[in-house]
């Protein structure tokens, strides 16, 4: 997941300073290149790599720094990079499965002001905005927003609004939302293939900046929201058409020791069939805390299988960060 800087849009795809109300250059500042290593032993290296990179954006003039958190999970070591070259390490200090969102607190100096948080509802189907990552106006890309919906991701996701825009910026991880009013509206998560006026095009799914809000002081302060953690399967399920396919399990995780398979059909949880990816893992939401047995219902070559996992939080599979 490594990221090349060595590029630009060319000048008619750029965020132009005289099309917005705000000083675009200042708030382009504030979002910071983000670099981190993971070690080969953590559970996520084999998914993600143990090089990535991307984007984050400072929320703190502290050097608070909000980016998304595949970016810094198990992460050993976190550099952050300005505009104008600045480079200092950072700590992780939260991942939010929920919501997706990571934070990073910068360990020096880096003289940038915070962007403040807007509100997807800023951001209405059409509007045009811009997706910035790290580098300044020659990575600020003007977009529209295509799309508003809920997100399934297989990794056991959900969000009931994101937000879709196109054309898509190509480097979009922890990449910055920004509104019309130059504030935070979202952070850059995917590439995805979205349907317009029925042609396929390139955009990235943004999660809204709105849940952060609720969670930012018990980030801070536990380095995870203060609730029970939700059950967790390590069963990475697709959509196939109309049917519910698993397509990969994670290495002893609770779905792989309760005998689930991969290209099992998924029929139903706890005896309620399931419609759809987000309405199979609400449903297990719905069955209580990590911990709780998930009972299954599949079908293999034809025939029905019960399982019933024990479910786990995902948390404990997880690297912690390590006090510099």
């Amino acid at each position: 997941m490594a990221e090349d800087q060595d590029w630009t849009f060319p000048p008619d795809l750029r965020a132009d300073p005289k099309e917005v109300g705000f000083d675009l250059d200042s708030v382009l500042a504030s979002v910071v290149g983000l670099r981190s290593e993971i070690p080969e032993d953590a559970f996520t290296a084999s998914i993600l790599g143990t090089e990535r990179a991307g984007n984050g954006v400072v929320i703190r003039e502290d050097g608070l720094v909000l980016t998304i958190g595949y970016l810094i999970t198990e992460a050993e070591t976190i550099w952050l990079t300005a505009v104008g070259g600045t480079v200092v390490a950072g700590h992780p200090l939260a991942y939010d499965q929920a919501t997706g969102f990571g934070i990073v607190q910068a360990l020096g100096r880096m003289g940038l002001k915070a962007l403040p948080l807007g509100t997807a509802a800023s951001c209405r189907r059409g509007d045009q905005v811009i997706v910035a990552g790290a580098g300044g106006r020659p990575h600020a890309l003007k977009t529209r927003v295509v799309a508003k919906r809920e997100f399934a991701g297989y990794w056991e996701y959900v969000l009931d609004e994101a937000i879709f825009t196109a054309p898509a910026h190509p480097h979009w991880g922890g990449a910055a939302l920004v509104d019309r009013e130059g504030k935070l509206a979202g952070i850059g998560s995917l590439l995805v293939q979205e349907k317009i006026e029925d042609k396929e095009i390139q955009g990235n799914m943004i999660v809204p900046i709105d849940p952060l809000r609720p969670i930012l002081d018990d980030l801070l302060r536990y380095g995870r929201v203060n609730r029970p953690a939700r059950p967790w399967l390590g069963m990475y399920t697709t959509e196939f058409n109309t049917r519910l396919v698993v397509a990969g399990l994670a290495k002893n995780g609770p779905a792989a020791r309760a005998k689930v398979e991969v290209g099992d059909m998924v029929l139903a949880v706890a005896g309620e069939p399931v419609m759809g990816l987000a309405d199979l893992y609400r449903k297990i939401w719905r069955l209580g805390p990590a911990g709780v047995a998930v009972p299954l219902t599949l079908m293999r070559g034809g025939e029905r299988v019960d399982a019933s996992p024990r479910s786990a939080d995902r948390n404990d599979s997880l690297k912690k960060p390590k006090l510099h």
